[in-house]
């Protein structure tokens, strides 16, 4: 039976050396500020908002919020980041997605300031990690690395098998395994022989968007496996992208849905954060 991680634990760890940390560069004159915008009334956005709000009120950091109307403009949008771009006291920036239809994600997401992308979605953030340089990492697969690494896992010369290919966990997870030193390989809808590539894995990532669809049969005797997929099931239960009873029977260790990955993302956004006022307190 494999060993759950316990990403809860996890991210507390991290939030306390946050917070630790903000508080010294308060000391400094220095307080940490997130600007998090979120445009029209989704139920999932409001519940995330609320979380990162939560988080950083927990660390110590400011956070200002801007709930803008549905009908805001492409335009507004624009204007409010370029305004947030040029102030000094804040540090990052995170624009909840996803947005209404008549704005374009692409345009708002690299409108933001590179060194002020929290999120490292700018594509100047995802080249500079594709080319091994510093620079914020999707807080995602930044927080999958963590969970590996604090649970003892060693990614040096392993086989790293991701399945998705998305910009904001495939790719950059990739990258990063990449980084570690894994030998990784990027599985996604149009790859054959699914199965006969993912139970070669020492280390799967599943994030494929599609609920319990990584079965006992993908996976290695042995294997730890990481879930980055959320839904709700049955009775209005959440799972994963992995069937978890299944698959806990076979591999070493398994991240669980809830309280696996999801509570890294927001402690990784923290750490981004954080990293941001230290670089405007350098320059």
């Amino acid at each position: 039976m494999a060993e759950i991680i316990d990403g809860k634990k996890i991210s507390a760890q991290i939030k306390e050396e946050v917070k630790e940390e903000a508080a010294k560069l308060k000391k400094d004159g220095i307080t940490v500020t997130l600007a998090v915008i979120q445009v029209g009334q989704d139920p999932a956005s409001s519940v995330y908002v609320g979380n990162k709000k939560k988080a950083c009120e927990y660390v110590g950091f400011r956070s200002l919020a801007y709930e803008l109307p549905q009908e805001t403009s492409q335009e507004e949008l624009l204007n409010l980041i370029g305004d947030l771009n040029g102030r000094a006291d804040v540090n990052g920036i995170l624009v909840q997605l996803p947005l209404p239809g008549h704005i374009s994600e692409e345009k708002v997401i690299q409108a933001i300031s590179p060194d002020k992308d929290v999120d490292g979605f700018h594509v100047q953030n995802a080249g500079r990690l594709t080319v091994g340089m510093e620079g914020f990492v999707s807080c995602t697969p930044a927080g999958i690395i963590e969970l590996l690494k604090r649970t003892g896992i060693g990614i040096c010369g392993k086989e790293c098998v991701v399945i998705g290919r998305s910009n904001i966990v495939g790719k950059p997870m990739a990258a990063l395994l990449l980084r570690e030193n894994g030998t990784v390989t990027v599985c996604h809808s149009r790859t054959k022989n699914l199965a006969e590539i993912t139970a070669r894995a020492d280390i799967l990532v599943a994030a494929l968007g599609k609920p319990k669809f990584v079965t006992a049969k993908y996976v290695k005797e042995g294997a730890v496996v990481i879930d980055v997929g959320i839904h709700r099931g049955e009775n209005n239960k959440l799972c994963g992208d992995v069937d978890f009873d299944s698959v806990a029977e076979k591999a070493s260790y398994i991240t669980p849905v809830p309280g696996g990955v999801g509570p890294m993302t927001i402690a990784m956004l923290m750490v981004n954060c954080l990293q941001s006022a230290k670089m405007g307190k350098k320059g």
